[in-house]
């Protein structure tokens, strides 16, 4: 989306938003903090990954893990993690540059984006985001040169900002759990609490058949599927379903207790690849000629971002995800036979997806959270989303991807960054975490300092 169809959007939906939450967010903003920053300061680590990891029609083979740190007038130091997905955020961007460029620009932004944040008083980091956004919009097509740099971009960019302001936010109103920081508006919307999460196992192009035998051998239930494989449409849509014949060979017969009909589930993800409804059909149409079809029970973003044909008649639920900027996108979506709402709050911004999340449960409309291969810092934080969600229909439980562990060289060590890790929670069981008491007390952990991210701003402040 460029900034004018964005800046067009954001003003449609503040007339919507300002009928029905303006009560509500000043009822619970009269005892908030006035937050002003008068210090900020980043740093970043490059992960490299075992294998290219491929979507969208590209390869990573790093992700960048972005620190951010901001300081209160009142001496109240947080910091905020984020893992940097380029291909994620603008495809074209990612193969106009090499890919340490590509991180070194959104890098650039974020940094631009604290900057904005000292000069932004706010009482909550949703009301930081509605304020700063238009303006860091403007710095990232400045910095990158590209006058329709695509918002996913940017709010992947704000991520650790956001990050840091929630944390920041609630240490000022002395709010010590995540349940208690949610504002009023969005309380109902994330007001559930699930015992079990059930886990997306990621399947991107190439990866081994073998490490999907395993994946089944251990209890994972919900297969995600990459589709929109590099090439032309032609290309791509023989490739896919190439694609899926082999899995559905390797996964049909298997059975699971977590199902009523013990069949294992598939989810598809087309990161918006398909350029027209025809192509998503003839796909679908192979997954009936091979008997797959009935174990589809979500297809992510499968047609372009721009495409507006209505998918009501497709037989499956289709998800909104990189089309879904604002409000008004996601209420577009659902009117053009979208069933599902595809929270990235660590690739969007929890204020984002906070927004989204109340939309859809305004009207009834699952949720689920997606991954960005991101470290075990932030599957918690999401984790703390997917587990607030109501069931995901015909799960009965929370329904999140997490990629991490099957991506990162350097995975095991990662996870010894988290404060609460070897925690119960953390551990993946039959396919599934399993939230306890513990987690929710603990927020997943996302209040507790690391010492591995606190240690590289010993002396940057």
């Amino acid at each position: 989306m460029n900034r004018r169809k964005f800046v067009k959007s954001a003003g449609i939906m503040a007339a919507f938003s300002s009928l029905d939450l303006t009560n509500m967010a000043s009822a619970s903003q009269e005892t908030a903090k006035i937050i002003r920053v008068v210090s900020t300061w980043s740093d970043f680590e490059r992960e490299k990954l075992i294998r290219p990891f491929g979507f969208k029609g590209g390869y990573l083979t790093e992700l960048w893990q972005i620190v951010s740190g901001m300081q209160s007038e009142s001496g109240i130091s947080k910091i905020g993690i984020a893992t940097q997905s380029v291909l994620y955020g603008d495809a074209d961007l990612f193969a106009a540059h090499s890919e340490a460029n590509g991180n070194a620009l959104m890098y650039v932004l974020a940094n631009k984006a604290l900057e904005l944040v000292k000069q932004t008083p706010f009482l909550t980091p949703v009301e930081l985001l509605d304020k700063i956004l238009p303006a860091v919009i403007n710095e990232g097509e400045k910095i990158t040169g590209k006058s329709d740099l695509n918002i996913n971009f940017v709010y992947n960019a704000l991520v650790s900002v956001d990050n840091a302001a929630w944390l920041l936010y609630a240490a000022e109103n002395n709010f010590s759990s995540f349940e208690a920081m949610i504002p009023e508006p969005y309380k109902k919307a994330l007001s559930h609490r699930n015992d079990k999460i059930a886990i997306m196992y990621q399947i991107p192009y190439g990866m081994p058949m073998q490490d999907l035998n395993n994946a089944a051998s251990q209890g994972y239930f919900v297969f995600k599927v990459k589709t929109g494989s590099p090439g032309s449409q032609s290309e791509m849509l023989a490739a896919d379903m190439a694609r899926l014949s082999l899995i559905h060979d390797i996964l049909k017969d298997l059975r699971t207790d977590h199902t009523s009909d013990g069949k294992l589930i598939y989810a598809m993800d087309a990161n918006a690849r398909y350029e027209k409804k025809e192509t998503l059909l003839r796909y679908l149409d192979h997954a009936k000629k091979i008997g797959a079809f009935d174990q589809i029970k979500l297809f992510e973003e499968p047609l372009t971002e721009h495409n507006e044909e209505d998918v009501r008649d497709t037989g499956i639920r289709i998800g909104a995800d990189e089309s879904v900027h604002t409000e008004a996108d996601a209420l577009r979506r659902l009117e053009q036979g979208y069933t599902a709402m595809v929270l990235k709050g660590i690739a969007k911004t929890l204020s984002m997806s906070m927004k989204i999340a109340k939309l859809a449960h305004d009207r009834n409309v699952p949720c689920m959270c997606a991954d960005l291969t991101v470290n075990p810092i932030l599957i918690d934080w999401h984790k703390n989303l997917a587990g607030r969600l109501a069931p995901f229909p015909g799960i009965g439980m929370g329904l999140m991807e997490t990629n991490g562990d099957m991506n990162y060289r350097n995975w095991k060590n990662m996870v010894n960054y988290h404060p609460a890790a070897g925690t119960s929670w953390m551990q993946v069981k039959n396919g599934v975490f399993e939230l306890n008491k513990d987690f929710y007390d603990r927020s997943g952990g996302i209040f507790e300092p690391s010492a591995h991210y606190q240690d590289m701003f010993v002396t940057a402040q």
